[in-house]
């Protein structure tokens, strides 16, 4: 089964802001996930259902699991910029719902 990808507002703007090369390798990893959305060396969150977190180079994509979708939260993150981005991303989802 294939699933659709979404992305919040706050999500597509982030990701519109990365670099070329960034957006390119990290919009493969996205893709794949429409194929398999919790392939080997996907991460779970801890203390949540649904949400989950991708690792591509420098940046990190958290995503949650739906009926047919997969909903990219605002969490495409730089690994050196990280500041507690699990807890946007659980605040984007709820407003997204």
């Amino acid at each position: 089964m294939a699933y659709s990808i979404v992305f919040t507002k706050a999500a597509k703007r982030q990701f519109d802001k990365l670099p070329k090369p960034a957006q390119r390798q990290l919009g493969g990893v996205i893709e794949s996930l429409a194929a398999d959305p919790r392939p080997a060396g996907v991460v779970k969150l801890s203390g949540e259902e649904r949400l989950y977190r991708v690792r591509s180079g420098d940046y990190r994509a958290i995503y949650q699991v739906e009926d047919n979708r997969l909903l990219m939260a605002a969490g495409l993150v730089d690994l050196g910029v990280s500041r507690r981005p699990a807890d946007r991303v659980r605040k984007a989802v709820r407003r997204h719902r």
